[in-house]
Order: C-alpha cells, then structure tokens, then sequence
C-alpha cells in the first residue's frame, strides 16, 4: 500500500505543485487533503504555464486518478471555473472525483472572512478572503453544507437557512446583497450540483481500494507546516492542519497506509501575510530574493516576504512530519552569491538563545535570527540534472541542511521546468516507482 504524502516544510509557496507533478507521473492517483482555493500551484511544462487552486496537480497526466478529499473545502464556483478552464486547453478531466462529505465555502462566508479583517484592521492575519476559515468554523459548529448536499434540494435549502441563522447579526451589513437572497443562493448551489454530481463519490471507499490494490497514491497537502492551525505561529496560521498526520484524517485513510513524507522546503524562507518571521530580510537581498525567486502569490499575487532559510523551523516542521525525506526547491535563486547565510537559531529579546522552535507566542515574536555565513557560487544551475553536475558551494549548502535537519534530500529545484530537478541517490532509493530509478 505505497501512500506517498507531500507538504510544505516553511509557511507555504514551497513549490509542492511541481513536485507533486513529478512524482505524479509514477503514480496511479493524486489526493488533496486540506485547505482550499487560498492555496495555489503554478506547474510549468515546456512554454505552458498551468494555474491550480483545487484540482490536483495530477490532472495534467490523461487518465491519472484525482481526487478531491473530504478535509478540503471548495468553493463551487472556483472549481467549475478551473474544470472549464482545463477543459479549454484540452485538458481530461474525467478522472477527478470529489468527496461528498467536502465542505462547501458559501458567498456569506466569503463576505464574513473580508469584514472580519478588516474588523481587525492593524492585527489582520492576511487571510485571502476566499471564505476558508468561516467555512471551517461552520464545520466545527456543524452548521456546515456539504457536496453531497447540493444533491438535495430540501436539505440544501434547509442547511442554508441553520447557517445563516446565528449570523443574522454580522450579516446586517450585506442584507442587500442579493448573493445572500435564500432563494438566489438554492437555485446556485442545485445549478452548481449539477455541473459537479459526475465527479462526486465516496471517495473514501475509492482510495481504500486503491490502496488495497498495491497502487501508488499521492496525498499532497496545500500550505504548510508552520501554517498549520494548532502547531504553526497562532493566530497567524491557515484553519486547516497543513501536517502529514492531517492526510489520513482528510482522506479517510489509515495511518499505516503511509509509507513516504516528503516535505518541500525552498532553499531560502518566504511567507505571505503577517505573523512572526526571525529570519526576514528587509534589504536589497530580499528584494534580490523575491525578484530572482518570483516571489508573488499564486492565489492573490501578493509579493511574499522573504529571508534566509530557517533552520530552526525547518527542523520543527521536519519533527512535526516525520519526514522521511526532504525536498529543496529554488536552489538556483541563490547563485551568484558570494556567500550565504543561514539562520542556525534564535536569539530572544533578553539575549536567550534557542535552538528549538518556541512554543510561546510573546517570545517568538521578540526573537532574532542567529546567522552563520556559508560559501556561495557564482554558476548558474538551470542545466543541472545530476549531483555532480551541481558547484562544489551548492552541493556544501545541501550537505549542510540535511545534517542540520536529519533529513535526506531527495530531490532539488534548480529552475521552474519540471525537467530542472537533480535527483539524489536518497530519492531513487526511496521511490518506489521503477521508471524514477532508472
């Protein structure tokens, strides 16, 4: 039962989605577990680009088994969008089926999710606005729509009407929105049903025989580690668990059905939004950073924050997932640099130092990055496909993290193609597919 999760290792961005394509290629099936349409993936093959926020990435491949789990919230409306949009470009998309117990993201959650930051006006979290979070906490207070829902049109009508009901309050604002009129909202969501009720199952029972069956699964996770609601920086997180561990309970699997984590982490540190980040740079390098390395959200087209790579949360992430092997992407954002630096620890506002991630927030937040400085290289990488082929600097910076983490590398990103990876002999050996091996 080879399963096969991947997650981001940082705040997210880390390049999962290509990542995910590749070993989607060797696969039978490809599983999204949490989030929803504030998480993108940009797949580059050859002069196309490809956008995604819900389909999995393994979509592109024809025949490929997708699948939408039960952990994920979706917004209709996005996902006809990007069906249309696939199908358009000659894209099949008759191998994707979504959980009928996935939660629905409703327009009130939307609306509810912007007045909410901007209620918070300087504390914002810098959520996308796109509902997620509203939609979560409706499933937790079980007021939550599901797909299966939009099957039926009383229970539907029905659902809506409980929802809405203890949010007339905050709702007030937006009473003459006409997406919010009962009626209007139904006759959406039944329309929406109908586009969908070809690609809903039991997803659950789908994956078990998969599984059962010896077939390769995927199970790829959207943001990452240190976003994850109850281990990442609090209250600046997603509403999901973005973890290995979350892949079973998004899915419906077991946890023995796991046999690999890979976790993706860039070769340098970005998030979006607000919230703690040690080793942020606020110089010309981070501008250098965010140019060379594209650094604009996928989702939003926000510019990211960007600093030197983390070690210290990469190792808690790398705990947190039990990783078994680790993937560098980006590499090749770093070359020409002289030299690298490199955060090693964190120093606290009374001159404390810590090597572990700290578990309280008014620490972590009055804490700076401990650097250490490393060689560089001049070469560019884009052309790289083997070890050997990397400079003497590069191939120092990875033996380096994996010793810092006590994760091997798998895998590095020398440039945005899917053909710009360098495998290592760790990642050969540990995928299971034989057409990677040879």
């Amino acid at each position: 039962m080879p399963g096969i999760v991947i997650v981001g290792a940082q705040w997210g961005d880390e390049g999962k989605g290509k990542i995910t394509d590749l070993l989607a290629e060797h696969s039978d099936a490809v599983v999204r577990f949490q989030g929803g349409n504030n998480a993108g993936h940009t797949i580059v093959r050859g002069d196309q680009e490809w956008k995604l926020h819900l389909i999995p990435s393994g979509i592109l491949y024809p025949g490929k088994r997708c699948v939408i789990g039960n952990g994920v919230v979706i917004d209709p409306k996005v996902l006809i969008d990007e069906l249309d949009s696939l199908r358009a470009r000659g894209v099949d998309v008759g191998g994707l089926r979504i959980s009928a117990n996935a939660h629905l993201i409703m327009p009130y959650h939307m609306l509810l999710d912007s007045a909410g930051e901007v209620k918070l006006g300087s504390l914002q979290i810098g959520t996308t606005r796109r509902g997620i979070g509203p939609c979560y906490a409706d499933k937790a207070a079980r007021l939550g729509i599901r797909v299966q829902d939009l099957l039926d049109e009383k229970i539907l009508k029905k659902k809506i009407v409980a929802a809405m009901e203890p949010k007339r309050l905050s709702l007030r604002p937006f009473e003459k929105d006409p997406s919010l009129d009962l009626h209007t909202m139904t006759e959406e969501y039944l329309t929406f049903g109908h586009r969908l009720e070809q690609h809903i199952a039991d997803t659950s029972k789908l994956m078990w025989q998969m599984l059962d069956a010896g077939e390769t699964v995927i199970l790829e996770g959207a943001q990452g580690a240190m976003l994850d609601i109850d281990h990442g920086t609090y209250p600046f997180v997603t509403s999901s668990n973005p973890l290995a561990g979350a892949a079973c309970v998004g899915t419906g699997i077991g946890p023995k059905a796991i046999d690999e984590i890979w976790g993706i982490s860039k070769a340098y540190t970005t998030r979006v939004g607000a919230g703690p980040f040690p080793s942020e740079l606020h110089d010309a390098m981070g501008e250098r950073l965010r140019e060379r390395g594209g650094e604009f959200g996928t989702t939003t087209g926000r510019p990211r924050r960007t600093g030197w790579l983390d070690l210290v949360a990469l190792r808690y992430a790398a705990r947190l997932n039990t990783m078994t092997s680790l993937v560098v992407t980006k590499l090749d954002v770093l070359s020409g640099l002289d030299r690298i630096q490199v955060c090693l620890s964190y120093r606290g506002a009374d001159g404390a130092e810590f090597d572990d991630f700290p578990y309280h927030q008014t620490v972590l937040h009055h804490t700076t990055a401990e650097l250490t400085e490393l060689g560089g290289w001049k070469e560019d990488l884009g052309e790289c496909r083997t070890m050997s082929d990397l400079p003497d600097g590069a191939r120092e910076y990875l033996d380096f993290i994996a010793d810092h983490i006590g994760v091997p590398v798998a895998l590095i990103g020398v440039g945005p193609g899917r053909e710009q990876t360098v495998w290592t002999d760790a990642g050969r050996a540990t995928l299971i597919a034989p057409a990677v091996r040879s």
